[in-house]
């Protein structure tokens, strides 16, 4: 597998736990107990990206957004359709 894939997330820093939270429009919804400074809640969401897809943490890097609740992030090393299935599988 090569290339990689870009992910709308909109982020929860400060949540009660890390998880997955669904779709908020065409945003994956993302929450996370780290706060939202130094980049703690940036590495916890590829932290809980990379788990629930099943990937290294190190394929999956915040591009876009590193201040702001809407992101973007990237996820190299997985087919597209994987990830269209996994964003699939949040909304059903």
């Amino acid at each position: 597998m090569s290339g990689h894939v870009d992910l709308k997330i909109k982020a929860v820093p400060g949540a009660s736990r890390d998880a997955v939270a669904g779709m908020l429009g065409d945003r994956v919804k993302i929450r996370v107990s780290a706060p939202p400074e130094g980049g703690k809640a940036n590495r916890a969401i590829e932290a809980v990206i990379a788990e629930s897809l099943g990937v290294k943490a190190s394929q999956v890097s915040v591009v876009a957004g590193m201040a702001n609740p809407a992101k973007t992030v990237r996820v190299t090393g997985v087919e597209p359709g994987v990830l269209e299935a996994w964003v699939g599988s949040l909304t059903g």
